[in-house]
C-alpha cells in the first residue's frame, strides 16, 4: 500500500521530469548555449522539481527565468541546499523512494 501511495505521490513530479527531459532533448540544442546562468535554466527547473516537488520546483524555476535578462550579471546559480533529500533518483532522473532507485546494467 505504500508503495502505490509513494508511486501516486511522485507521480506529478515525474511527469514534469519527463517533460523537462524531452524539452532538453529536443528544445535546447536549438538555442545553443546562450544561457547567462549555470545551470541553465531548465536544468535548474528539472533539479529544484527533483529535490522540491512540482510545485516549490516550479516557483523556484520560474524565479530564475524571471532573473535571467539582458543586464543581469549571470554566473553560478545552484538550488538551495536544504536538509537531505527525501527521495533517491533513478539514472534517468525519476524520483522513487530511497533503496528503490535501480542501477543500469553494465554492458
Amino acid at each position: 500500500m505504500t508503495r502505490v501511495l509513494t508511486f501516486l505521490l511522485l507521480l506529478p513530479r515525474n511527469a514534469a521530469v519527463v517533460l523537462l527531459k524531452a524539452y532538453r532533448a529536443v528544445v535546447s540544442p536549438l538555442y545553443g548555449d546562450v544561457c547567462r546562468y549555470y545551470p541553465s535554466c531548465s536544468s535548474y527547473t528539472l533539479q529544484a522539481i527533483q529535490r522540491f516537488g512540482l510545485l516549490r520546483g516550479s516557483v523556484y524555476g520560474a524565479l530564475r527565468i524571471a532573473r535571467c535578462h539582458p543586464w543581469a550579471a549571470g554566473g553560478v546559480d545552484d538550488i538551495p541546499e536544504r536538509g537531505r533529500p527525501k527521495y533517491a533518483l533513478t539514472p534517468f532522473g525519476f524520483v522513487v523512494a530511497p533503496g528503490r532507485e535501480r542501477v543500469s546494467p553494465s554492458l
